[in-house]
């Protein structure tokens, strides 16, 4: 049997060596990110989400699907192929594949018509396939390559995939009447895969633009705000530092709530590394492959509590936001954070038997029979 992936482990970043294991990785990631689109209806029902709120997270789940699908075909051989690449992994933090991996396939995508064209087509591919079957008797390994690696291709062609870099998109939402001028309400939004933690992170604003020209047809402001709130979009900075530095350097724009969700981590008993709670709960659980784990979704939220007027040099002054801070732990620079676990029913009910301290605050989301999402506490 080809060796496991805890027999592996080295460091804090492992590679899938073998097919099998390679696509019970990807098997189970078809599995969450197919889920996490049903958690954020169950979220936007509970009056978290707004519709256009969840609209925006689920164009952004669909394109997390999409990378992990056309992953999955780059590594369909891996460990059959002579010279198949192996999906690098982060086992400690985050359970995703290294940011590395998305920087490759970004650059992949940049020349994907050029691959293309010097592949054969896919009827070529699998008529090939079926005569060296015929005629020698043999398995077509490096035609079944070939083939994945044009299905790898081919998806990222067709799209919808998250990129390391998702730049900011701007949609209009109402217009507004504040203080007696005109407004226009827009929900600024933009993901990033962090580089430091390997995990997807998608972020909202937003913004009351009293500027006299609307902020997605001005091609001297939309330009720079893309360009700050991506030099901005770490986990390592709070969410009021990334604020206030767009209220201040953006004069029209009021950044009125910003929120930060955090894809991940993902934890299984059998691929990643994890301590406290959650590793007794997967080690008891001892689920089998499809429920063998437990996706983390943290939502960090800051919102404004109001509006004051500061001077801005000598005869100027400017509209600042004073946002409000959660009074507990008013060092986090947010107003709250609201943490959600989502498992299968397995490792739910040793969760729930254990009942550790660290998880009571938690919302937890169990999958159940046909797929179905359970809200529990």
């Amino acid at each position: 049997m080809a060796e496991t992936v805890k027999d592996q482990l080295t460091g804090d970043h492992q590679e899938l060596y073998d097919t099998l294991t390679a696509r019970r990785y990807f098997a189970k990631f078809e599995r969450i990110t197919r889920h996490l689109v049903r958690v954020a209806g169950e979220v936007e029902a509970a009056g978290r989400l707004t519709r256009t709120e969840a609209r925006v997270l689920g164009r952004y789940l669909a394109a997390l699907t999409g990378t992990f699908k056309a992953l999955s075909y780059k590594y369909l051989m891996t460990g059959r192929a002579e010279g198949s690449p192996r999906l690098t992994f982060d086992r400690h933090d985050s359970g995703f594949p290294v940011a590395q991996e998305l920087m490759m396939m970004a650059l992949d995508a940049a020349q994907v018509q050029k691959h293309l064209g010097g592949m054969a087509s896919e009827v070529e591919l699998k008529d090939r396939m079926v005569r060296q079957i015929v005629r020698d008797l043999t398995v077509p390994i490096q035609l079944q390559f070939a083939l994945s690696q044009r299905l790898y291709y081919e998806s990222l062609a067709a799209g919808s995939i998250f990129w390391p870099r998702n730049d900011p998109d701007c949609q209009w939402i109402e217009d507004v009447r504040r203080d007696g001028s005109d407004r226009k309400h827009f929900l600024l939004h933009w993901a990033v895969y962090d580089t430091q933690a390997n995990l997807p992170v998608v972020y909202m604003m937003d913004v009351e633009d009293s500027g006299k020209k609307s902020l997605p047809n001005d091609d001297r402001r939309w330009p720079m705000a893309q360009a700050h709130l991506m030099a901005q979009s770490a986990l390592g900075l709070k969410l009021l530092t990334i604020a206030q530095g767009f209220d201040k350097d953006f004069a029209g724009l009021h950044p009125k709530r910003l929120r930060r969700i955090t894809l991940g981590p993902m934890h299984s008993h059998d691929f990643t590394l994890q301590s406290g709670p959650i590793a007794q709960v997967l080690a008891d659980a001892n689920a089998s492959d499809g429920d063998d784990w437990a996706l983390v979704w943290t939502v960090e939220d800051l919102i404004s509590d109001r509006e004051e007027e500061v001077k801005e040099g000598w005869f100027s002054s400017a509209e600042r936001q004073v946002y409000k801070l959660d009074p507990i732990a008013s060092d986090s620079g947010s107003t709250r954070i609201e943490r959600m676990v989502i498992l299968p029913e397995r490792p739910y009910q040793v969760l729930a038997d254990l009942n550790p301290a660290g998880f009571r605050d938690v919302r937890k989301f169990v999958v159940g029979a046909g797929d179905r999402i359970m809200p529990a506490r």
